[in-house]
């Protein structure tokens, strides 16, 4: 199991890894927050690059924010 401290900005010309923020790792998503698709774009993102189910990524907090917690089984 991993944890990862991500801060997340949506909208973006495309997805990807964008350093640090503080503590976090910093991602940047092309889907807009709205309607939770800049979570969906995350754990989709996520579960690509560690070769895992997108069923294995969850976000445990955050859900709402850009500061998010996220944990990934099997990686």
């Amino acid at each position: 199991m991993v944890i990862l401290d991500i801060h997340v900005q949506p909208g973006a010309k495309r997805s990807e890894f964008a350093g640090q923020h503080g503590e976090r790792i910093k991602i940047r998503l092309a889907a807009p927050a709205v309607d939770n698709k800049a979570n969906e774009a995350l754990i989709e993102f996520l579960a690509d690059h560690y070769g895992v189910p997108r069923r294995n990524v969850r976000i445990a907090s955050g859900l709402k924010s850009r500061q998010k917690r996220v944990v990934i089984d099997g990686a």
